[in-house]
Order: C-alpha cells, then structure tokens, then sequence
C-alpha cells in the first residue's frame, strides 16, 4: 500500500520474536504481527462463521520491505489463530507481484474464495488475483494476472493501488484507488464478468487536491489509499436505497506520505457517486490509516485500521516489531447522517478485576484507588455544564495517590470540553506533551468535534500499552503512546462544573500465550526460502 521504506540493515532474524516480546510498548490484546512490520488490513471478512484477518507483512524486519500476506483467523473477532502465510512475491521476469503482494480484498466467487490485491514490480502496482481452497490455507495465482495492465490510458496517475470489489447483479466491480495529478484523489472504476478480464467505466468521482490548506486535517490529498465502499443503510450498493447513504472511505495519501482517513457521505448510482459531505473518519489521523470493513453474519458493518508507530525507524527496526491492528469496531449512521464507532462488544470478554466509581462531582484533580494499569478498559458517563473541561488522566506517574498539587512525571491526558455561551461547541483532544520523557517519539495534539446533547459524555477509553483507542460519543481518537517509566495510575481532574456519574473499569488480559513463530507452517508456500539479505 504505502511507499514507506527503510534500509535493510536490521537485527537477525532470529531475534527479531525475542525482541519484540521483550517490548514493553508491544500491546498484548490488539492483534499484532508475531514480530516484523505489519501495516493495512487486507481481505478482512466472514466466512463459514469464521472471521478473517489479512495484513501486510514483512517478516524481515520492522520495516516496509518485501510485503507478504500474513493471516489469522477467529471466531469470536478477540482470540486470534495465527495461519500460514498466504501470498508471498514470485521471482521471475515476468512476475507481477515479484516486489510485493500489496493490500487487497477477499471476495466470494461463487463459492471460490478469491483475493484481489495489488501486486507490485518496481514502481507498478496492478491488480492481481488468487483462489484458496474451501479452507482459506491454499492460494494460488491466476495465471491472467496482472489482470489490469496498466492504469487509464492516457491519465497522468500519483499512484494506481488498493482495492474494493463487489457483486452487482450479475457483474463484477472494482474500485481501484489512485490519484490524477493536479486535479486530485480517485478511485477508478471497472466491471468484470469473471474477476480477470476487467472493463474500464471511468473515475467514480475525482478530489480536488487545491481545495484547503494541505496542513489541514480533513485536507483531501494527491492520491486515496484503500478506497471502501459501502451502504450504510437498507439494501446493497447498486439498489435503490432510498435515504440510504452510500459512504466512500479512503486515506490520503500524497508524495509517500500517510495522512488520515476521510470518509464522504453521498449517493452512489449508475457509473458514478455524488458526494454529499466530507468528514474526518478518526480523529487521530495517521494513527487509524488504510481501514477496511465488510459485514459480518450479523449483518454489522465491522472496520479494522492500521495503528502506524510514533516512534523512530530505528527505534522500531531496534525493537524488532512494528505496526498495530485495531480493534474491530462497529459502524453505524447517527441521527445527524456521520459515521459512528464503538467496539465490538465482543472486546468485553477480555475484562477483568471491575471496579465502579461515582457519582461524584469533578474538582481539582486526584488519582483513583483501584483503578490502575497500562492494560485498561474504562467506561465513563459525565455530565459538562457549558463552560467546563473534563480530563482524564493515563499512564501516570510520579503521582502519589493524594496528589492533587505534584506534578507528574508523565501522563497521556485525554480531554472533553463544553465551550461556555450559546455556541454549544464541545471538542474531545488527546494531550500527549507529557506522555513520555523519549523527546523522539511524535507528541503532537490530536482532537475533533464531539457533540454534548446536554452536557451528556459518554467516553469508552482502551489502553493496551503504546495503543489508545478513544470513543467519546461515538467519535473515535487512536494514537500511540510511549511512556518510559511505565506508570500505570489513572486520575480525573475537571474545571467548572463537571460530574461523574458512573466509571467502570477492568483490566483486560491478553491474547497471547507466548511467542509465535513468524513463519506458521504453510502447505501454500512449502519450506520458506531465505530471506533476503
């Protein structure tokens, strides 16, 4: 998916699972890689009840390289089974995919399971396609592929990858994400009969790059990543859904850079899409990138996101891991037409140890008995008057359980605010200037819009070590955290008139019983052939 690079210089291979385990930033109930670099979420799905997760996968090292599908497989979409690898490069002069099997989708042909993904050589990226077997273990490569040659003639694209396919009627079709340079993002559309001879429609609907400021967070870049389509509503796309929204995700993305992810609201019908309203998909940005969703058998609209690192290179390289999945969270419409997200409720298995606190009212600021750890689900209902500021402080240290008036030492803040007056503006910001004492790591503020229908907040926060998932309202805010005195207190503070009505917590076990080996065995690949040096 991205043209992120490193040099290959990194640690021997077999260290990098030790490494990684070593850790204390590597989360332990978010799905990660068994070590090396893991990126987009790919072929994310339901099928025979069993629920797949795909991902880009460089077992070499933590660093984008020579990308292979890596595979894990649930029933519950919290425990995760790791499987065998199941697209890797072919050598060969005439192998499309010799570079890299980039991100892609998992479609039913049929009743063949079939993989659509970009496969790249050199500087091209073009689609590819592989079948499995019934069990999903065994993948083997079309012998069309590519199937698309080369992106539109005679367009002048950023870049030509990424994939969203679907049946529609008797036809297939396929988005492919891309950009036309000096007008802006796109997704380029095509129709197929059999899912390797594919017809080219034209452009579902072109950004406009010059539009806003490039710094802006909902700034629409020079190409879209990992383009999604679906409806959000009754019926599928291509029907006639009456109000139904057809929503287009897709990042941003511009000269190699990983941005954030956008979503429009709008209509998709015929060749084409009206787009409606263009909102920001999670508030923090590059830390939610390249998110894929399909739905499940209980007809929920489930998403998964790319938790990138906000450390160096080197740090990650030096670690021997890198790159997170999110936890899977539910999609629905609101009353005011946006997307709103919360985990699956699935998660609530892991909870452990509960602890209730409140009501109360909210001054100053205290650390909470009881309610400690780097491994958290927190659940809280507060009420703001206008004019008040709620916090919540994580990953704390250097706080005594009295402490009111002693700094600490670090601390992650995640803060809601009620603006005072009549404008009923209210804001969620996650502070991360005090979350870690390592100057190197990205400490930048992220925030968005939240709306306070009377003053009511309902904040869900998961900390699972470096990882942080926000949901305040149904607006979500990940990022990353690397706190290095390993603080584990939670505290509230608040000013003007804020009250807690209710804080439930657990700590939430892991996932993991031990290392994992980064290579399954794989009856799809045979004996893995070294790594390259």
């Amino acid at each position: 998916m991205t043209g992120l690079t490193h040099p290959l210089a990194t640690v021997p291979q077999d260290e990098l699972v030790i490494r990684a385990e070593a850790d204390p930033h590597r989360p332990r109930f978010h799905f990660v890689s068994p070590a090396g670099w893991l990126n987009d979420p790919n072929g994310v799905s339901q099928w025979n009840g069993t629920y797949h997760l795909f991902y880009q996968y460089n077992p070499e090292g933590a660093f984008h390289h020579r990308i292979l599908w890596g595979h894990a497989t649930s029933t519950d979409l919290v425990t995760w089974t790791d499987q065998p690898v199941a697209l890797e490069p072919t050598d060969g002069p005439d192998s499309p995919d010799a570079d890299g099997c980039w991100s892609g989708v998992l479609v039913n042909d049929g009743g063949a399971p079939t993989l659509v993904y970009s496969g790249r050589r050199g500087e091209r990226e073009l689609p590819c396609v592989a079948v499995g077997s019934p069990d999903l273990l065994t993948w083997t490569k079309a012998p069309e592929n590519p199937v698309i040659a080369a992106p539109p003639a005679g367009v002048d694209v950023t870049a030509y990858r990424d994939h969203c396919v679907w049946r529609e009627g008797s036809r297939w079709r396929q988005l492919v994400g891309s950009g036309i340079r000096g007008r802006g993002g796109t997704a380029f559309l095509y129709e197929s009969a059999d899912l390797r001879t594919w017809d080219y429609i034209g452009p579902l609907f072109i950004g406009d790059a010059s539009a806003g400021d490039p710094a802006a967070t909902d700034w629409e870049g020079t190409m879209w990543e990992c383009v999604d389509l679906f409806r959000a509503g009754p019926g599928v796309l291509g029907s006639d859904g009456g109000e139904a929204d057809d929503v287009l995700v897709f990042s941003a993305w511009d000269d190699g850079d990983t941005r954030h992810p956008l979503y429009w609201t709008g209509r998709y019908a015929g060749d084409s899409y009206t787009p409606r309203q263009l909102r920001r998909l999670d508030y923090g940005g590059r830390y939610f990138y390249a998110p894929q969703s399909f739905t499940d058998d209980a007809g929920r609209r489930v998403m998964f996101g790319w938790l990138q690192e906000g450390r160096t290179d080197e740090a990650m390289v030096e670690a021997g891991w890198s790159g997170v999945m999110s936890l899977p969270r539910v999609a629905t419409l609101d009353s005011g037409g946006e997307l709103a997200f919360a985990p699956v409720p699935e998660v609530e298995a892991l909870r452990r140890d509960h602890i209730r606190i409140g009501p109360r009212e909210v001054a100053g600021s205290g650390v909470l008995a009881g309610v400690a750890g780097n491994q958290l689900d927190l659940e809280l209902d507060v009420e703001l008057e206008p004019g008040s500021v709620f916090r919540l402080g994580i990953l704390v240290s250097g706080v005594g359980a009295a402490g009111t008036s002693q700094s600490p030492a670090e601390e992650t803040v995640i803060e809601v605010g009620r603006a005072a007056g009549s404008s009923g503006e209210s804001w969620l910001r996650l502070d991360r200037s005090g979350s870690s004492l390592d100057h190197s790591v990205d400490a930048e503020d992220r925030s968005g819009p939240v709306n306070l229908d009377g003053g009511k907040l309902h904040l869900r926060v998961l900390v699972d070590r470096s990882a942080l998932e926000i949901f305040a309202n149904g607006k979500p805010l990940t990022a990353r955290v690397y706190p290095t005195l390993g603080g584990t207190a939670v505290r509230l503070s608040g000013a003007g008139n804020v009250r807690l009505r209710q804080l439930d917590g657990w700590r939430m076990e892991g996932i993991y019983a031990g290392p994992r080996p980064l290579f399954p065995d794989s009856p799809s690949i045979g004996p893995h052939r070294p790594l390259s040096p």
